[in-house]
């Protein structure tokens, strides 16, 4: 796989725990070349790789964030599954996600917020906003 991101084959990677994850330019394409949107789960970090990328030209990025720090971390806590050090980490995590976004918002096409009542309301923002971004 490392050869594969040197020749940059891949569109955005990452290591995690000693481990590559990534997505290659292939995979991408070939869901578009079946006439669908491809969607990317990444962080900030992630969007960066693909900016740098051979599709950059052919990409939007959207912002998912919460309405605040304080509804992401009684999200955090309510799922009930999380230790308090790792709520410490993925709020650490976010935070500076958030700072990154604030410090450049015009990076992104799209920014999301919502609380979760609003799941549906900010679905159908994002499919009007992919539709519109069909060929």
């Amino acid at each position: 796989m490392q050869q594969d991101i040197d020749a940059g084959l891949f569109v955005e990677h990452a290591e995690v725990h000693g481990n590559l994850y990534g997505t290659s330019i292939e995979a991408v394409q070939a869901v578009t070349r079946q006439g669908k949107v491809c969607l990317l789960d990444i962080d900030v970090q992630g969007a960066e790789s693909v900016r740098r990328s051979k599709l950059a030209s052919t990409t939007s990025f959207v912002f998912f964030a919460p309405p605040t720090a304080e509804v992401l971390e009684q999200r955090l806590r309510g799922r009930g599954t999380e230790t308090e050090e790792r709520i410490q980490k993925r709020l650490g995590n976010s935070l500076k996600e958030l700072a990154i976004y604030e410090a450049n918002p015009d990076a992104w096409d799209l920014t999301l917020k919502w609380y979760n009542e609003q799941v549906e309301d900010a679905y159908a923002e994002l499919r009007g906003f992919s539709i519109q971004q069909l060929p």
